[in-house]
């Protein structure tokens, strides 16, 4: 079979990969590709602008520059750290390195973060594995996040100086359209691209379920323990653009919501936002999570996709019980011991019992006490309230008009198991990604799973490629419908079961239909 070229003609211009040498063999990888001018200076806070084009050979070798986040969340494999900038719209492309006689399907991936970190140089997010073990194109997209990706100062917009909402999700956009331009090129098939993603990058992709400028840029979706309200509705919107405004002019200010200012003027905004500079604006960011935790806003993230009711006319729950998703075949589901990295590692979740603020059925508050009633119990209280039920009322009205599949992840190598952390958020990463073989995950399969974590990752990168591939993940997986309630359990081996865990899901679904009368 001839080999794949490593210099691609993109309508941008021409570019150069390197072919994979070790355990990436037999495959081709371009990296750090700018599918988006720099957003910087005048595009500071502005939707992404299309890139100049150039001329000369681009080599695309290293991966582009890491979003501004904190210095130790851009730790890559070898022990240094990915550099940071905010010219970071860059976009990974991974490819076997032989021709196929029809295009492969494409998978483009956004990573999670809680919106606040992340990027596609993280060594998990390795598409090369992927992409050689099922024969089809990775993608894998930097996008702004944080202040930069999501907070809205679009109120103070002046005919001198625009400010746009969105510009994180615009960037996601953005990438999908660089695709459906560029990745024949690649070998890859336009009309057969599944976005994917996890955490926030699930939760990114049940919003461009909802996102009508994102209609037709992709035919699958895969959106893996999705924290599915995760927005941030205008009202709040309002409130954190100035009070993030006012952190960056002074980073001692130390405000509580009580505090009554006059509001600022836009040109007085846009000083403020333009003279700083990345490093600032990332910890004025940082130090918002402290006034949040003050202002007692109904949206408990500072930064998310905002509902402007324009770019995004509803939260994806909202669409997806007002009919208004994306008609597209969808894969959704979430880990069996969601919160334990949580518990142990980065405590963000809010406390569930916040999700039963306005229940006033005292039948709905003992049915939730007597499912949760250990102290273990709060972690999984806190985890079903933020990804798993929002999840599963999402995918049973998505599968109203498109073929919707549910699944649990349970599976856990022996150590996970062991140390009580099992198959918590992210641990499926290990399995989709082929990390069980990588250097930084061999060590987790050696000590007792080797052998399950072969069969596992193979599992995985079977669905999810066939699922890519045709629109049905296997056929001995059915489709999510009320009538039956269908759920693919994960695990070594797969087995299919009809609402697991139903009187959960029963409970929380009492809780969101009284929610929902307020």
């Amino acid at each position: 079979m001839a080999e794949l070229q490593t210099s691609v003609t993109t309508a941008e211009g021409p570019i150069d990969g390197l072919r994979g040498r070790r355990s990436r063999r037999g495959t081709i990888s371009w990296r750090g590709i700018p599918y988006a001018a720099p957003p910087v200076g005048p595009l500071r806070f502005r939707a992404p602008q299309a890139v100049s084009p150039w001329t000369e050979m681009l080599d695309c070798h290293e991966y582009g520059f890491s979003p501004m986040q904190s210095k130790f969340f851009t730790a890559r494999a070898d022990g240094t750290f990915q550099p940071r900038s905010e010219d970071c719209l860059t976009l990974n492309v991974f490819a076997p390195d032989s021709q196929s006689i029809t295009k492969r399907p494409v998978m483009v991936f956004n990573y999670g973060g809680a919106y606040i970190l992340g990027g596609s140089a993280t060594p998990i997010y390795d598409g090369a594995f992927l992409a050689r073990a099922r024969d089809v194109v990775v993608v894998t997209v930097n996008y702004r996040f944080g202040p930069f990706g999501f907070l809205d100062l679009s109120e103070y917009s002046t005919p001198e100086r625009q400010f746009d909402s969105n510009c994180g999700l615009k960037d996601m956009v953005a990438a999908l359209e660089w695709v459906q331009r560029n990745i024949a090129e690649f070998g890859g098939d336009p009309d057969r691209v599944t976005v994917f993603g996890e955490s926030a990058g699930g939760a990114a992709v049940l919003t461009l379920l909802s996102t009508p400028a994102a209609a037709g840029l992709f035919s699958r979706a895969i959106a893996q323990s999705p924290a599915a309200d995760l927005v941030v509705h205008p009202e709040n919107a309002t409130v954190i653009a100035d009070e993030y405004v006012r952190q960056v002019s002074d980073p001692t200010r130390r405000a509580g919501p009580e505090r009554t200012e006059p509001p600022l003027a836009a040109a007085e905004v846009a000083r403020i936002v333009d003279a700083a500079d990345p490093v600032e604006l990332m910890e004025a960011g940082n130090r918002i999570f402290g006034f949040m935790g003050k202002a007692h806003l109904s949206d408990p993230m500072p930064f998310a996709p905002v509902v402007d009711g324009d770019y995004v006319p509803l939260a994806p729950v909202a669409a997806a019980l007002a009919g208004q998703t994306l008609r597209v075949p969808l894969i959704v589901g979430s880990n069996k011991d969601e919160g334990e990295l949580f518990a142990r590692f980065w405590s963000i979740l809010p406390d569930g019992h916040e999700y039963l603020v306005g229940v006033h059925d005292p039948e709905v508050h003992a049915e939730i006490a007597r499912l949760y009633p250990g102290t273990r119990d709060e972690v999984r209280l806190s985890a079903d309230a933020v990804f798993w039920i929002p999840t599963m009322i999402f995918a049973e009205n998505h599968g109203q008009h498109s073929p919707t599949y549910v699944y649990r992840y349970d599976y856990a190598v022996g150590v996970l198991n062991l140390t009580g952390i099992g198959a918590t958020h992210a641990t499926e990463l290990l399995a989709i990604f082929g990390i069980y073989r990588h250097p930084i995950g061999v060590g987790l399969a050696a000590l007792g799973s080797w052998r399950s974590s072969k069969r596992i990752t193979a599992s995985m990168q079977s669905l999810w490629s066939w699922f890519a591939r045709t629109g049905e993940p296997a056929k001995n997986w059915p489709p999510y419908t009320l009538q039956n309630r269908h759920v693919m359990v994960i695990d070594d081996p797969m087995t299919v079961v009809e609402d697991p865990d139903g009187a959960r899901r029963a409970a929380w679904e009492r809780v969101h239909l009284e929610l929902r009368k307020e």
